[in-house]
């Protein structure tokens, strides 16, 4: 039996496409193991997966939470972000090592934690994009832009993977291509959200987005009789960004305020710590952490903050959305799904007021019929696709 070991790291919507993936590789014969933080062991091991801690103990999504809550500047966010990343996969690397040993392939992710670590073990491996601008192109002559940022970024992206790469004896490297897999990069995104560029080495593999209804789910009998009592709620899942300490409070309200004076029913998710003791309307109901594909069947719409998980279950369980984008490529995210039809126009999470929120409502309301048609076409179209099955065809091919 083959034994795979996948590396992954950040919040839950960065982990459970991998939990997808390890469980489709696991139904065709395979060992697979998953590497992340220790705080998802539950998440991965109630999934009936393997499990391997990786890195310090720490609650990743509240970290994340307050190194955005200490500066407003998107660059200075992506940049503070950037380092506290860096510095998980320098602290991680003893373990990665070890969880990679007598190991047949190594599945990296976006992060490329366990490249250095499974290329100093002689082990495959094989990669996995998320951010398609990234990829090299091939057959094209770079820009004197291209040239200028490459100069001014690779130096400073490659550092903290080349102190790692110090400590097995491997060489420097100049960019993060040189840490790629020379076989398969997987790209788990629809075709009809991305299109597969020709100039991209023979070796990408677009392959749709990783996904799986999770039959097993149970609401409680508090949200049945909640759901029975009226029209289909707005959700609200802003995953890790409902963690904002001082302003969470202020941010909730401001969605409450726009449910309460559209008229809209509300299932919210998150905002863990305000709503301890925050007396919500009738026509709202506080839902713990439930499945995209139970939950997003239960709504008319969603507002979230376009992580990538979340951007794409909308898709794929065809539910119309209001995206409020709040960090890195959770903009470009946004625009893709309003792009798209998909969504109503993003409100940047610095611009969030009641106002804006209930014009965007408004505005959804008024287009939800064109709005709802498309993204349920997309939904039919995307969930062709098989990304999974996909995928494990590619990665039998190299294992």
């Amino acid at each position: 039996m083959k034994e795979i070991v996948i590396f992954t790291m950040g919040t839950r919507g960065d982990v459970q496409p991998y939990i997808y993936l390890a469980k489709a590789l696991l139904k065709e014969g395979y060992k697979p193991v998953l590497g992340t933080h220790p705080c998802w062991r539950n998440l991965v091991s109630e999934a009936g997966l393997a499990f391997v801690p990786i890195g310090p103990d720490i609650d990743i999504e509240y970290e994340a939470a307050v190194i955005r809550g200490k500066t407003k500047s998107p660059i200075l966010s992506m940049l503070k972000t950037m380092q506290f990343v860096f510095r998980i996969i320098q602290k991680s690397s003893g373990d990665i090592y070890d969880a990679c040993k007598g190991k047949d392939l190594a599945i990296i992710s976006h992060s490329h934690m366990g490249a250095a670590e499974a290329e100093a073990l002689h082990i495959k491996t094989i990669d996995v994009t998320l951010q398609t601008e990234m990829l090299p192109r091939e057959n094209t002559v770079p820009t004197l832009k291209d040239k200028v940022l490459g100069a001014l970024i690779n130096p400073q992206v490659v550092k903290p993977y080349n102190k790692i790469r110090k400590l097995y004896d491997l060489p420097p490297i100049k960019s993060m291509n040189q840490m790629m897999s020379k076989e398969l990069n997987l790209i788990p995104i629809s075709r009809y959200v991305v299109e597969p560029n020709p100039n991209w080495a023979e070796k990408n593999a677009l392959v749709g987005y990783w996904f799986a209804p999770e039959d097993d789910y149970q609401p409680s009998e508090e949200l049945k009789s909640f759901l029975d009592e009226g029209s289909k709620p707005i959700i609200l899942a802003l995953g890790a960004m409902s963690f904002e300490s001082r302003q969470e409070k202020e941010k909730l309200g401001i969605f409450i305020k726009a449910f309460d004076q559209t008229g809209m029913r509300a299932m919210i998710q998150g905002f863990n710590k305000t709503l301890i003791d925050y007396q919500l309307p009738k026509s709202m109901i506080r839902v713990g952490s439930i499945p995209h594909s139970w939950l997003f069947k239960q709504g008319c719409c969603v507002i979230h903050h376009c992580g990538f998980g979340t951007s794409a279950s909308s898709m794929i369980y065809g539910i119309p959305s209001i995206p409020v984008p709040h960090v890195l490529d959770q903009f470009a995210f946004a625009e893709q799904i309003y792009r798209l039809k998909a969504g109503v126009k993003p409100i940047k999470a610095k611009e969030l007021s009641t106002d804006r929120l209930i014009a965007a409502i408004d505005e959804l309301n008024a287009d939800y019929a064109q709005i709802y048609r498309k993204v349920t076409d997309l939904s039919r179209k995307m969930q062709e696709e098989n990304g999974l099955e996909k995928s494990v065809q590619l990665i039998k091919n190299i294992v």
